[in-house]
């Protein structure tokens, strides 16, 4: 008998300014998509994908040396929201004018989370930013 462990409707962790948290950040959604129902599916893959996006981002764009980043997952049986704290400062955009042909990799990342999400966004805090993003599942 296969079951679903229900994990609290809001989790959040925080993780330190290296390049393996990439992808602990991303093993700690899945696990947490994975007690909500939600692994496996499309919205939890385009989430996964976009919570690594926004990691990265924040890692190499919005965490000074000696600080962290938090990862913030909230599910209400409606709508998934992912957010990642950072202190940083700046605003980040969509990069306009992008062919998508070019050698530049930077500012995909945000084009791929505006893709994947059907609302995404940045509002400042105390010291830094949040970029945040939100699924509505079940679709339909």
């Amino acid at each position: 008998m296969n079951e679903t462990i229900q994990l609290p409707p809001l989790r959040e962790k925080f993780f330190r300014r290296e390049r393996r948290s990439v992808p602990a950040a991303r093993r700690f959604a899945y696990e947490v998509l994975e007690g909500w129902g939600l692994a496996g599916t499309d919205v939890g893959d385009d989430a996964l994908l976009c919570v690594s996006e926004l990691a990265t981002n924040a890692l190499l764009h919005g965490v000074p040396p000696g600080r962290h980043f938090l990862v913030f997952l909230r599910y209400d049986g409606h709508v998934l929201r992912v957010e990642v704290h950072d202190s940083g400062p700046g605003v980040p955009r969509v990069a306009a004018g992008r062919d998508g042909g070019g050698r530049d990799e930077g500012g995909r990342g945000l084009l791929l989370v505006a893709a994947l999400s059907d609302k995404w966004g940045v509002r400042e805090r105390e010291l830094g930013k949040v970029v945040w993003c939100e699924f509505a599942w079940p679709k339909g």
